[in-house]
């Protein structure tokens, strides 16, 4: 990736402006026509939302981009959304014990009206507030006690796979076993055993990090510093992990960019949030300096291999480092992505994710080091909200079009006379686009760091 050295903050001041009011209209236009009754809104299909059976983990970001909106614009309108659609459609998300992704879902509706009543944007209301945290207490819980144990103690949330399944994906659903823990809640177990979910939380991170990212250490002849297996496959009859394995990648032994992009992102926020940790919980886990060091590692070396290994020049990566189409069109990482290629689709919702991630990590690490980063995310974020990738047609309902869902499964459509899909968009790159988008604008406009946690600590 060529990473413009002399880009500021204040120069995506009027992309990020356009990015949020196209946000608007695409926004208004689903809350009117989506019929619940269909599910979830997960991609869109000519230009229009479909659903797609598999699980309903982008339901909180259809009303979580809602509230980003109200946040960024302060229209009470939208708000109401995202109120009325939390309400109504996310109870059964927090007691969904067959997913992993509570810290999706939950932490973008209950979350996020947390935060803004914490803010000061909503009103204070004692017994809303109450009702939100009481929603994400029993979400960390819920999510907590989707557990696999290791051979060495430890262990995982598994995905909705099953039992045997670690996915790089889950590292950023986390978030809702911090956030029960520094709301005071715990796992009660058989015979009232009190279970942390900071320590579940942990465990989990430590095993991500240990089985589905690389470090260049030789652990098999694929191992390159900072590359992802989407999945981890473990025994659990006896708990020894047994192989890589991807769902949406091309190959175990290649990067699915996005699974690539939630480990940026998902290690980066959950170092944010050891600052509003006690030392006291943390001791249980090794210690602050042996977590810290363990997802910085994490963080840095996926980090470096999306912007050296990864991305095209221009912050976009193609849906997986290994597609075989690659092959056939030269140095591709050296100029800007080509959403209309002829071989393999690039995945701008992966550079969505990837780039909070790597704008938390620089803000996090500070100094040189996290400068580069920090430059880094901002390059990749001036692409997304210009041509060809920021959608201003009122026909369009995705905001970041070029997103990729399944490519190995073929959910993708592809538009007539192009070889692979391109031109949609997606409810987790919409959500992830505009987060991104409203993360940046408060900071120029100085507002609150936006964090999942207590918005006063970052």
């Amino acid at each position: 990736m060529r990473v413009d050295p002399s880009i500021r903050l204040r120069d995506l001041n009027s992309r990020l402006d356009r990015c949020i009011e196209l946000a608007r209209g695409k926004i208004t236009c689903i809350s009117e026509t989506w019929d619940p009754c269909r599910g979830a809104p997960v991609y869109t299909v000519g230009g229009k939302y479909a659903a797609r059976g598999w699980t309903e983990w982008t339901q909180g970001f259809q009303y979580g981009c809602a509230i980003l909106l109200f946040d960024a614009l302060g229209e009470k309108r939208f708000l109401d959304i995202g109120r009325r659609g939390t309400v109504d459609r996310m109870a059964p998300h927090v007691t969904h014990t067959g997913v992993h992704d509570h810290g999706f879902n939950n932490i973008s509706t209950y979350g996020n009206l947390r935060r803004l009543m914490l803010e000061g944007a909503i009103q204070d209301d004692f017994w809303e507030q109450q009702f939100y945290e009481l929603a994400l207490k029993a979400s960390g819980a819920v999510q907590g006690a989707r557990w696999t144990t290791i051979r060495d103690g430890k262990g995982y949330i598994p995905s909705f796979n099953g039992a045997h399944s670690l996915f790089s994906d889950t590292i950023r659903t986390c978030r809702s076993l911090g956030l029960a823990h520094v709301l005071g809640h715990v796992l009660m177990g058989e015979n009232d055993r009190a279970i942390s979910l900071l320590d579940r939380m942990i465990a989990h991170a430590e095993t991500t990090a240990r089985f589905n990212v690389y470090y260049g250490d030789g652990r098999d002849s694929y191992d390159i510093r900072g590359r992802v297996a989407h999945e981890s496959i473990f025994n659990v009859q006896d708990g020894n992990f047994r192989c890589p394995g991807t769902q949406q990648g091309y190959s175990p032994f290649s990067t699915w960019t996005r699974g690539l992009a939630w480990i940026i992102t998902g290690y980066s926020e959950l170092l944010e949030f050891l600052v509003v940790v006690d030392d006291e919980d943390l001791s249980a886990c090794g210690g602050r300096d042996q977590v810290a060091e363990f997802m910085t590692r994490a963080a840095t070396a996926a980090a470096d291999y999306y912007l050296d290994g990864a991305s095209a020049a221009d912050g976009v990566p193609y849906w997986d480092t290994g597609a075989p189409g690659l092959t056939q069109m030269g140095d591709y990482l050296g100029r800007a992505a080509d959403p209309f290629n002829e071989f393999e689709p690039v995945d701008s919702s992966a550079a969505a994710i990837a780039a909070q991630g790597l704008y938390r990590l620089g803000r996090y690490l500070g100094g040189n080091a996290g400068a580069s980063y920090t430059r880094a995310a901002l390059t990749v974020a001036r692409t997304l909200f210009d041509a060809p990738y920021l959608s201003d047609d009122a026909h369009h309902e995705g905001l970041i079009l070029h997103s990729v869902y399944h490519r190995p499964n073929g959910w993708d459509r592809r538009r007539e006379g192009q070889n692979v899909p391109n031109g949609e968009a997606s409810m987790w790159g919409d959500y992830h686009a505009l987060e991104l988008a409203v993360l940046l604008k408060r900071e120029i406009n100085g507002q609150p760091y936006m964090t999942f946690f207590d918005p006063k600590a970052g």
